[in-house]
């Protein structure tokens, strides 16, 4: 026990002077893109050289690099690298030539994006997050999601919008915008039960050793919960991180947090601890949102009721972290904050003191932060802890996290289309809703009444110009909160065929002078013809007025309700 706390005094004296001298900066950029490094030097006008150090070992000049990296130094000292690859992880520096570069270092990280899937708090479905492995120091200016290789939305949330049901037909991808051609290795759900899930990676990387191939997907089973059981002795325990899904158990890597942070790179199932009062807790690795709740040797567990959460912009959320140990309601190490993660050592963090928008409730077991009226800027991670004074350190364990979403219509294919076609509305939010959720339509600022239910999903099949209008949609909410107005033009159709017989009609007129009296011939027996086709497009309008009566308009003001085609599709959340 004393070795332990000698340990832990010796390791936050060195992380203490590691922050004071500051000597090193942090940049993360995406594998493949290119970053250009600033010259820190004292005087950069001055004769410099870049040099690089890989893990602490040697120092070399920047010349020595591996001829595949494409750099370039200019006049200023910028160090620009194109084609970024996992390999370039080094710390860079510039200095006048012959210094040791122990100072003003910039370390490069290397991200590499990738479809994170994790299951739904609700339901048998799953999450899906684009993720880089570290936080990018550019902030992205949107995400993109691809379906089947094909472009789907951009949105600014990287959480894709819909929970996700098991089809292995169905592939995934992510990109950055203004980088779609670093997209994430394509990613399909195999199947989700009450126990476990199943991912297909079109990237064997994504996997642990046991499953790599030298080519082609690879595929991998997760557990849906992961939870750290305890055997007390004497002095010590036995952790052991169980899952929910002992199929996984075989080809799954754990990561250990203690006091939230990584516990060195242990990754067995069991870990063997002296009794203290720490907390710790385990996840499935390179999958951190599989998470079990934290758990004190000596005073019980804390958890989050939920890690993540959609709500809508004005509306009010509650944050609750539970624990097993009796804390007094008006406990003054109790604190929630907001955390801005990036590469420094110390976390980025907001307290959230009660008053304006911000409650607490508290009682001996729960602890619960309600915002009100949410605006898109509270989004983020939340985090609770039982000690305020621990909340300078960067966690590596997770928080709660919020996205806070507006609604919006949005129209498949277009907003301007042509008599005839197939339109899809959406209510879009930027991060999944509860399946639960109710969604009201309106059309021309007037309620309007679907035979289908409260769907997420209006299907306009054929569409017609009495479908022109304004649409927005609402949530079912005390707040009352609506989408803003989008417009649906809709355009007359040509009509193809008498386009195609004035062309043929002109192409004759004019080869007329160029021809005999046969072709003169030839091309009375084509007007001939089509004169007598004529009849069948009377037969045309006909069908076509016939089923206008069948289709009713979407307004209330018509007195037949309109029928609900057959592909129309039902509540997707």
């Amino acid at each position: 026990m004393m070795f332990l706390q000698a340990e832990r005094m010796f390791l936050g004296f060195v992380l203490c002077v590691s922050g004071a001298l500051g000597a090193e900066r942090s940049v993360c950029v995406l594998k493949g893109s290119s970053v250009s490094l600033t010259c820190f030097a004292e005087n950069p006008a001055a004769p410099t050289s870049w040099h690089y150090l890989k893990e602490n070992k040697t120092l070399r000049v920047i010349k020595e690099i591996s001829p595949s990296v494409t750099y370039n130094i200019t006049e200023d000292g910028t160090l620009t690298i194109r084609d970024v690859k996992k390999s370039d992880e080094y710390s860079f520096c510039c200095q006048k030539s012959g210094g040791e570069c122990t100072e003003n270092r910039t370390k490069l990280h290397v991200a590499e994006l990738q479809v994170k899937v994790f299951p739904a708090s609700e339901g048998q479905k799953v999450t899906l997050m684009c993720s880089s492995s570290c936080s990018l120091t550019e902030s992205p200016a949107a995400f993109i999601w691809y379906q089947n290789g094909e472009f789907l939305y951009e949105d600014w949330s990287p959480w894709y919008q819909e929970l996700v049901s098991s089809d292995q037909a169905v592939r995934y991808s992510c990109a950055i915008k203004g980088y779609e051609d670093l997209r994430a290795p394509d990613v399909s759900v195999d199947f989700i039960n009450s126990d476990c899930f199943g991912v297909t990676y079109s990237n064997s990387e994504m996997c642990p050793e046991k499953l790599k191939s030298a080519e082609g997907p690879c595929s991998i089973t997760y557990p849906r919960e992961v939870r750290v059981e305890m055997l007390t002795e004497t002095n010590y325990v036995t952790l052991t991180c169980n899952t929910s899904c002992p199929a996984a158990d075989a080809h799954t890597a754990f990561t250990w947090n203690w006091n939230r942070k990584a516990f060195m790179d242990c990754t067995s199932q069991d870990i063997m601890l002296f009794k203290s009062d720490d907390y710790v807790s385990c996840a499935v690795k390179n999958n951190e949102y599989v998470h079990s709740d934290e758990i004190c040797t000596k005073s019980g567990n804390v958890n989050y009721v939920s890690r993540s959460l959609c709500v809508l912009e004005g509306a009010s959320v509650n944050i609750s972290s539970k624990y097993t140990k009796e804390y007094p309601a008006i406990s003054d190490l109790l604190l929630w904050y907001k955390i801005k993660r990036d590469m420094k050592e110390e976390a980025d963090v907001t307290a959230m003191e009660a008053g304006g928008r911000v409650e607490h409730n508290m009682n001996k077991y729960e602890h619960t932060l309600t915002i009100n009226n949410l605006m898109k800027n509270d989004s983020g991670e939340y985090m609770f802890t039982l000690n305020k004074y621990h909340m300078c350190e960067q966690p590596d364990l997770l928080g709660a996290i919020l996205v806070v979403t507006g609604l919006k219509v949005t129209m498949t294919p277009s907003d301007v289309v042509t008599k005839g076609q197939k339109v899809t509305l959406t209510c879009s939010t930027s991060c999944p809703l509860s399946e639960e959720t109710t969604y009201l339509w309106f059309f021309n600022e007037q309620p309007l009444s679907l035979s289908g239910g409260h769907n997420k999903q209006v299907v306009l099949n054929p569409v017609r110009s009495w479908h022109a209008g304004k649409y927005s949609c609402a949530i079912r909410t005390p707040q009352n909160i609506s989408s803003t107005l989008e417009v649906l033009t809709v355009r007359d159709g040509v009509n193809t065929a008498i386009v195609a017989m004035n062309i043929t009609k002109l192409v004759f007129l004019l080869l007329l002078p160029l021809v005999g009296c046969k072709l003169y011939l030839m091309l009375r027996k084509r007007k001939t013809a089509t004169h007598t086709a004529k009849p069948s497009e009377k037969v045309e309008t006909e069908e076509v007025t016939m089923s206008q009566h069948e289709i009713v308009p979407l307004t209330d003001r018509n007195p037949r309700p309109e029928r609900e085609p057959k592909d129309r599709q039902q509540d997707i959340v």
